[in-house]
């Protein structure tokens, strides 16, 4: 009897307790730590031994090679042909001075506007009022802009004189810039990997080791602002001081043949009843800055 009752103490210890109340809830699940990425950039093929980013930066001032020019010239009339004509005829004045210079120095364009004119009439409180109706127009202007390009800027005073003498109704100020050349290109390129030598020299002696080998040469310069040890990292502007250099000479037609072409004009001008030689004022073009970059990696000896 003994044997039955501790079977039967053991068979309800070992029942599942759900008969007296709701289930309890799981235990909560265990997150371990994940390992956190490493957001580095993977390292240019040039790193795999110690080398000498140089950036080589250089600036100048180069003058101005390219002017603008233009000037506005206009005549009204009771008839639009007549008074075209007449606007043309001015303008016809100063083009067989300007085709003397050639279209390689000079481009010349030509654009017209027609503005009728009404007659005007007083409002109750005497203000002058256009009666718009184009039965009602009284005259017609007509504008001929004339735009010059000029690509050699020693040409810029003559020619000014030119469109001067011819007298446009207005005119703007002449406005300048700068178009260097491939060849002007090619020797600030080549001044920027010199002075990027000089900077890699300087640093090596300071660090107490030498340059070695070229390894890469970036024109672009971003090889030498690539952020190689953290991708998130903000770039900053390059800290190094631009080093000037002497400007490059711009190709320019010999003087002798400039000269030429100004008389030519001048001649052309006169005989169209223009004084150029009398408005001959001094056009000084700007000097306009210029920088070039580029990054050298070197070995490290």
């Amino acid at each position: 009897m003994r044997l039955i009752l501790t079977a039967s103490l053991v068979t309800a210890l070992a029942a599942p307790a759900f008969a007296a109340g709701p289930a309890a809830p799981p235990a909560a699940a265990i997150v371990l730590p994940q390992p956190v990425p490493h957001n580095f950039d993977p390292a240019p093929w040039w790193i795999d031994k110690p080398v000498m980013p140089s950036l080589g930066y250089v600036t100048t001032e180069v003058q101005a090679n390219r002017a603008n020019l233009s000037a506005t010239f206009e005549a009204v009339d009771r008839d639009v042909a007549s008074a075209t004509k007449a606007a043309a005829q001015k303008v016809k004045a100063i083009s067989g001075a300007l085709d003397a210079y050639g279209a390689d120095k000079v481009r010349v364009s030509t654009s017209f506007n027609i503005t009728p004119l009404y007659e005007q009439y007083r409002d109750k409180n005497g203000a002058m009022i256009d009666n718009a109706r184009a039965d009602k127009i009284d005259r017609y202007q007509v504008s001929v802009q004339v735009g010059v390009e000029i690509r050699d800027v020693r040409l810029a005073e003559p020619i000014y004189a030119v469109l001067m003498s011819a007298k446009p109704s207005s005119s703007q100020r002449a406005s300048f810039r700068l178009e260097p050349t491939d060849e002007v290109r090619t020797q600030m390129f080549k001044a920027a990997i010199e002075d990027a030598r000089r900077r890699a020299d300087l640093a090596a002696v300071a660090a107490g080791t030498h340059v070695g080998a070229v390894r890469l040469i970036d024109p672009t310069a971003p090889a030498c602002e690539t952020d190689v040890l953290l991708a998130p990292a903000a770039r900053e502007d390059d800290p190094t001081t631009p080093l000037p250099v002497a400007a490059p000479q711009m190709a320019r037609a010999p003087m002798r043949e400039i000269n030429e072409m100004v008389v030519t004009a001048q001649k052309r001008a006169q005989a169209a009843g223009l004084k150029p030689e009398d408005l001959q004022l001094p056009v000084q073009p700007p000097m306009e800055r210029m920088e070039a970059k580029a990054c050298v990696i070197y070995a490290l000896g």
